[in-house]
């Protein structure tokens, strides 16, 4: 999707503060942290949000968890929090698939 800023992101069109790379990720540090650490992590294929993601999408899904996984070990996170907005009154505001891993501070339950 040539408008979408996370699809220009994966491509390399946009620069990036990249912490991880794979062929289907791209994980990069959040312009607007909300805590200490606070990574995004991109598929490079364009998924509105989780709500469009299918039965094929599986694979992409799993290499995202694996991929904050590795980050988290990669930062040093003991715990951290995986976050996928989904819906503009969720708080997505950019309408690419993304998670916000999130560390480097204690997090209560509910969130705020």
């Amino acid at each position: 999707m040539e408008d979408c800023l996370f699809c220009r992101m994966g491509t390399g069109e946009v620069d990036t503060n990249k912490v991880y790379e794979d062929e289907n990720i791209i994980a990069i540090h959040d312009i607007n942290p909300t805590a200490p650490v606070h990574i995004l992590l991109i598929p490079k294929r364009h998924l509105a949000s989780l709500r469009d993601a299918a039965e094929e999408d599986i694979e992409l899904l799993g290499s995202i968890q694996l991929a904050a996984s590795r980050v988290a070990k990669e930062l040093s996170l003991e715990s951290y929090r995986l976050v996928s907005n989904c819906g503009e009154p969720a708080g997505q505001e950019v309408f690419h698939l993304h998670y916000h891993l999130l560390g480097g501070r204690e997090f209560a339950w509910p969130p705020g």
